[in-house]
Protein backbone atom coordinates (compact mmCIF):
# COMPACT_ATOMS: atom_id res chain seq x y z
CA UNK A 1 0.00 0.00 0.00
CA UNK A 2 1.01 3.69 -0.61
CA UNK A 3 1.63 6.03 2.31
CA UNK A 4 0.92 9.48 1.60
CA UNK A 5 1.86 12.48 4.30
CA UNK A 6 0.59 15.88 3.60
CA UNK A 7 1.53 18.56 5.05
CA UNK A 8 1.65 22.30 5.63
CA UNK A 9 0.19 25.57 7.86
CA UNK A 10 -3.53 25.46 8.80
CA UNK A 11 -5.65 26.75 5.79
CA UNK A 12 -2.97 26.66 3.16
CA UNK A 13 -5.85 24.57 1.03
CA UNK A 14 -4.31 20.86 1.91
CA UNK A 15 -8.19 19.32 2.78
CA UNK A 16 -9.85 21.14 -0.14
CA UNK A 17 -6.82 20.06 -2.87
CA UNK A 18 -6.98 16.15 -1.28
CA UNK A 19 -10.77 16.08 -1.74
CA UNK A 20 -10.44 16.13 -5.70
CA UNK A 21 -7.46 14.09 -5.35
CA UNK A 22 -9.54 11.58 -4.11
CA UNK A 23 -12.18 12.15 -5.89
CA UNK A 24 -10.38 11.58 -9.23
CA UNK A 25 -8.75 7.85 -7.52
CA UNK A 26 -11.93 6.70 -6.74
CA UNK A 27 -13.95 7.58 -10.43
CA UNK A 28 -9.82 5.63 -11.88
CA UNK A 29 -10.81 2.62 -9.94
CA UNK A 30 -8.97 3.32 -6.67
CA UNK A 31 -9.25 2.72 -3.00
CA UNK A 32 -8.15 5.38 -0.87
CA UNK A 33 -8.37 5.88 2.84
CA UNK A 34 -7.67 9.37 4.55
CA UNK A 35 -6.37 10.44 8.18
CA UNK A 36 -6.23 13.69 9.53
CA UNK A 37 -4.24 14.51 12.33
CA UNK A 38 -5.28 17.74 13.91
CA UNK A 39 -4.30 19.34 17.23
CA UNK A 40 -7.70 20.52 19.10
CA UNK A 41 -10.86 20.21 16.80
CA UNK A 42 -11.63 19.49 12.78
CA UNK A 43 -14.26 19.50 10.70
CA UNK A 44 -12.59 17.77 7.60
CA UNK A 45 -13.45 13.95 8.74
CA UNK A 46 -17.02 14.51 7.50
CA UNK A 47 -15.31 16.32 4.18
CA UNK A 48 -13.91 13.35 3.92
CA UNK A 49 -16.39 10.76 4.80
CA UNK A 50 -18.74 12.39 1.82
CA UNK A 51 -16.79 10.83 -1.02
CA UNK A 52 -17.81 7.22 1.21
CA UNK A 53 -13.78 6.45 1.76
CA UNK A 54 -12.37 5.00 5.08
CA UNK A 55 -11.55 8.24 7.25
CA UNK A 56 -9.96 8.16 11.08
CA UNK A 57 -9.03 11.26 13.08
CA UNK A 58 -7.04 11.96 15.79
CA UNK A 59 -6.68 14.91 17.84
CA UNK A 60 -3.32 15.49 19.65
CA UNK A 61 -4.94 18.02 22.58
CA UNK A 62 -1.62 19.59 23.92
CA UNK A 63 1.19 17.34 22.22
CA UNK A 64 2.60 18.03 18.97
CA UNK A 65 0.96 16.79 16.42
CA UNK A 66 4.48 15.38 14.60
CA UNK A 67 5.25 13.65 17.86
CA UNK A 68 1.37 12.02 18.02
CA UNK A 69 1.60 11.06 14.60
CA UNK A 70 4.91 9.09 14.79
CA UNK A 71 4.21 7.82 17.34
CA UNK A 72 0.63 6.48 15.79
CA UNK A 73 1.67 6.28 12.01
CA UNK A 74 2.44 1.68 11.92
CA UNK A 75 -1.34 1.71 14.05
CA UNK A 76 -2.58 3.90 11.15
CA UNK A 77 -0.64 2.11 8.25
CA UNK A 78 -2.10 -1.06 9.62
CA UNK A 79 -5.70 0.28 9.97
CA UNK A 80 -5.51 1.21 6.28
CA UNK A 81 -4.44 -2.40 5.22
CA UNK A 82 -7.28 -3.70 7.13
CA UNK A 83 -10.01 -1.28 5.17
CA UNK A 84 -8.71 -2.77 1.92
CA UNK A 85 -6.90 0.48 0.79
CA UNK A 86 -4.59 1.09 -2.14
CA UNK A 87 -3.47 3.93 -0.98
CA UNK A 88 -3.34 5.87 2.31
CA UNK A 89 -3.31 9.95 2.47
CA UNK A 90 -2.81 11.43 6.16
CA UNK A 91 -2.94 15.17 6.13
CA UNK A 92 -1.40 16.97 9.26
CA UNK A 93 -0.25 19.91 10.49
CA UNK A 94 3.47 21.15 11.76
CA UNK A 95 2.79 23.06 15.27
CA UNK A 96 6.13 24.88 15.86
CA UNK A 97 7.48 24.11 12.73
CA UNK A 98 10.98 22.81 14.24
CA UNK A 99 10.20 19.49 12.63
CA UNK A 100 8.25 17.10 10.40
CA UNK A 101 6.51 13.93 9.60
CA UNK A 102 8.03 12.55 6.76
CA UNK A 103 9.68 9.46 6.93
CA UNK A 104 11.49 7.11 4.21
CA UNK A 105 8.98 5.06 3.06
CA UNK A 106 6.31 7.07 2.35
CA UNK A 107 6.07 9.81 -0.24
CA UNK A 108 6.18 13.30 1.39
CA UNK A 109 4.26 16.93 0.46
CA UNK A 110 4.31 20.09 1.75
CA UNK A 111 1.57 22.73 0.43
CA UNK A 112 2.36 26.38 0.35
CA UNK A 113 -0.30 29.01 0.63
CA UNK A 114 1.54 31.42 -2.13
CA UNK A 115 -0.94 34.12 -0.67
CA UNK A 116 1.12 34.11 2.56
CA UNK A 117 4.52 35.99 3.56
CA UNK A 118 7.65 35.41 0.79
CA UNK A 119 9.43 34.76 3.91
CA UNK A 120 6.76 32.02 5.37
CA UNK A 121 8.51 28.71 3.61
CA UNK A 122 11.83 29.61 5.63
CA UNK A 123 9.74 29.51 8.43
CA UNK A 124 8.36 25.75 7.74
CA UNK A 125 11.99 24.98 8.57
CA UNK A 126 12.38 20.97 7.38
CA UNK A 127 7.95 20.75 6.11
CA UNK A 128 9.52 22.38 3.36
CA UNK A 129 13.30 21.54 3.22
CA UNK A 130 12.57 17.22 3.77
CA UNK A 131 9.20 17.19 0.84
CA UNK A 132 9.77 15.58 -1.76
CA UNK A 133 6.99 17.43 -3.65
CA UNK A 134 6.31 21.33 -3.04
CA UNK A 135 2.29 21.84 -3.96
CA UNK A 136 1.37 26.11 -4.34
CA UNK A 137 -1.98 27.00 -3.60
CA UNK A 138 -4.05 29.93 -4.51
CA UNK A 139 -1.75 31.07 -7.19
CA UNK A 140 -4.68 32.27 -9.56
CA UNK A 141 -4.84 35.19 -6.98
CA UNK A 142 -1.32 36.32 -7.20
CA UNK A 143 0.46 37.65 -10.17
CA UNK A 144 2.92 35.96 -12.83
CA UNK A 145 5.79 37.38 -11.12
CA UNK A 146 4.87 36.58 -7.59
CA UNK A 147 4.61 33.00 -8.60
CA UNK A 148 8.26 32.79 -10.35
CA UNK A 149 9.83 34.78 -6.70
CA UNK A 150 7.86 32.23 -4.62
CA UNK A 151 8.86 28.82 -6.99
CA UNK A 152 12.57 30.40 -6.93
CA UNK A 153 12.55 30.88 -3.10
CA UNK A 154 11.12 27.48 -3.01
CA UNK A 155 13.68 25.85 -4.99
CA UNK A 156 16.31 27.12 -3.26
CA UNK A 157 15.24 26.01 0.05
CA UNK A 158 14.78 22.75 -1.46
CA UNK A 159 16.54 21.65 -4.48
CA UNK A 160 15.04 18.04 -4.96
CA UNK A 161 11.71 18.56 -4.72
CA UNK A 162 9.68 18.82 -7.53
CA UNK A 163 7.23 21.86 -7.58
CA UNK A 164 3.68 22.08 -8.59
CA UNK A 165 0.56 24.73 -8.81
CA UNK A 166 -2.91 23.84 -7.14
CA UNK A 167 -6.40 24.78 -6.74
CA UNK A 168 -8.83 23.70 -4.10
CA UNK A 169 -11.48 25.26 -5.78
CA UNK A 170 -11.00 24.27 -8.97
CA UNK A 171 -9.08 21.45 -8.75
CA UNK A 172 -6.25 22.77 -11.05
CA UNK A 173 -3.66 20.11 -10.66
CA UNK A 174 -5.03 16.86 -9.45
CA UNK A 175 -4.03 15.23 -12.59
CA UNK A 176 -0.10 16.32 -12.38
CA UNK A 177 -0.54 15.09 -8.74
CA UNK A 178 -1.80 11.71 -9.67
CA UNK A 179 0.92 11.34 -12.27
CA UNK A 180 3.64 12.09 -10.03
CA UNK A 181 2.16 9.97 -7.15
CA UNK A 182 2.26 6.59 -9.59
CA UNK A 183 6.01 7.99 -9.86
CA UNK A 184 6.65 8.53 -6.73
CA UNK A 185 4.91 5.88 -4.30
CA UNK A 186 6.60 3.80 -2.21
CA UNK A 187 4.71 0.90 -1.46
CA UNK A 188 5.49 -0.88 1.91
CA UNK A 189 4.00 -4.11 3.78
CA UNK A 190 4.48 -1.73 7.52
CA UNK A 191 5.91 1.91 8.64
CA UNK A 192 7.40 -0.16 11.55
CA UNK A 193 11.01 0.87 11.76
CA UNK A 194 10.31 3.25 9.11
CA UNK A 195 13.09 6.50 9.77
CA UNK A 196 11.96 10.34 9.96
CA UNK A 197 13.74 11.92 7.80
CA UNK A 198 14.40 15.02 10.60
CA UNK A 199 14.71 14.66 14.10
CA UNK A 200 12.07 15.88 16.77
CA UNK A 201 12.82 18.95 19.00
CA UNK A 202 15.29 18.27 21.91
CA UNK A 203 13.85 17.58 24.80
CA UNK A 204 10.75 18.03 27.01
CA UNK A 205 9.96 20.58 29.60
CA UNK A 206 7.30 21.36 32.06
CA UNK A 207 5.21 22.77 29.99
CA UNK A 208 5.08 20.10 27.67
CA UNK A 209 3.26 18.14 30.08
CA UNK A 210 0.69 20.44 31.20
CA UNK A 211 2.76 23.17 33.26
CA UNK A 212 0.51 26.61 33.29
CA UNK A 213 2.89 28.71 35.71
CA UNK A 214 5.45 31.25 34.82
CA UNK A 215 8.99 31.32 36.51
CA UNK A 216 12.12 30.01 37.42
CA UNK A 217 10.49 27.54 40.00
CA UNK A 218 8.27 26.10 37.58
CA UNK A 219 10.67 26.19 34.73
CA UNK A 220 11.97 22.23 35.29
CA UNK A 221 12.80 20.11 32.49
CA UNK A 222 15.47 20.47 29.52
CA UNK A 223 15.58 24.42 28.92
CA UNK A 224 17.18 26.94 27.11
CA UNK A 225 17.47 30.41 28.53
CA UNK A 226 18.49 33.73 26.25
CA UNK A 227 21.95 35.64 27.14
CA UNK A 228 21.26 39.34 27.45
Amino acid sequence: MDSILVGGAPACGKTSFLLHVLDAMIHSGGKPAVCKIDCLKSGDEGLYRRLQVPVVQGLCGSLCPDHYLAVNLPDIHQWALEQGATCLFIETAGLCNRCAPFTDRTANVCVIDSLGSIRGPEKLGPLVTTADLLIMTKCDMISQAEREVLAGILGKLNPHAELLEANGLSGQGTSRFLAWLKKHAQPAESLEGSQLLHSMPAGTCAYCVGETRIGQAFAQGILSKMVF
